[in-house]
């Protein structure tokens, strides 16, 4: 795999990533008592997966401007 391709399937998993936290953020909005506990695992293990992703985006020197807004989408992406 070349490195334009290491870079797209890097910003893909940031975008995968985004998407399951904003998910796990609505889940936990409305979830029983019972389920609390198990969103707010996985709201904490998708954040500590965007921290690492961000950190290896920085380190290979990829530019993307306001990382934390992304809305690109898979389609876009592919499109590279």
């Amino acid at each position: 795999m070349n490195k334009k391709n290491n870079e797209i399937e890097l910003l893909k998993s940031i975008l995968a990533t985004k998407r399951e936290l904003v998910v796990a953020n609505k889940n936990f909005e409305s979830a029983e008592a019972e389920l609390v506990d198990y969103y707010s695992y996985q709201i904490k293990a998708s954040k500590a997966k965007l921290d690492y992703l961000i950190k290896q985006v920085k380190q290979k020197g990829i530019v993307v401007d306001m990382i934390n807004n992304l809305e690109i989408g898979f389609e876009q992406i592919k499109a590279m």
